[in-house]
């Protein structure tokens, strides 16, 4: 196998020795592929920009619906407390506390990806300038952390005991009123 593996090597060092040949050779073609690469460097520097637009437009919109979905179980939180349910509140609070750390995570995710966009531009804004640094970090990121089973069933397991809360809650105001109407 190390023969065939040599054998690439040398050919493909055998057509590098003739590229730069040619290129020395003829300075308008070595100009005309240093464009081409500019080119498409642009271009890929472009469509990452716009990756990262969308991204942060994800970003925010998870982030507000999380941040709604914690406001929702403050005011669980404080229900439950009121009526007595101290175990519930405890659950409810502590579910909080877990959507309150993934919205950080999140928050700094989507920092991360604002750093990324101030980069790509800068480097837009060199090429565009004539100006050219070392390769790009275009290294995409991942989609944001999704919840994991474990955290899902707990997430239902919650929100089947807070239904029941509702329900019960809803049943004494009923009984309530049945008993001073």
């Amino acid at each position: 196998m190390s023969s065939s593996t040599d054998w690439f090597s040398q050919l493909e060092q055998q057509l590098e020795k003739q590229l730069e040949s040619f290129l020395r050779a003829n300075p308008a073609q070595e100009e005309l592929l240093r464009q081409q690469e500019q080119r498409e460097r642009l271009q890929r520097l472009r469509r990452r920009r716009l990756d990262l637009q969308a991204s942060a437009e994800r970003a925010r919109a998870d982030l507000l619906k999380l941040a709604g979905e914690i406001r929702q179980w403050q005011e669980r939180v404080e229900r439950a407390r009121a009526a007595g349910a101290d175990a519930l509140a405890q659950r409810a609070e502590a579910h909080r506390a877990e959507l309150m750390a993934r919205g950080r995570d999140r928050w700094q995710a989507l920092g991360k990806l604002g750093d990324d966009y101030r980069q790509v531009e800068q480097e837009l804004e060199e090429l565009s300038e004539g100006r050219t640094t070392g390769g790009a970090n275009e290294a995409g990121r991942g989609p944001a952390a999704t919840p994991s089973a474990a955290e899902n069933a707990t997430t239902e397991d919650l929100e089947q005991a807070w239904s029941r809360f509702e329900a019960e809650q809803d049943l004494e105001q009923l009984r309530r009123r049945q008993a001073g109407g």
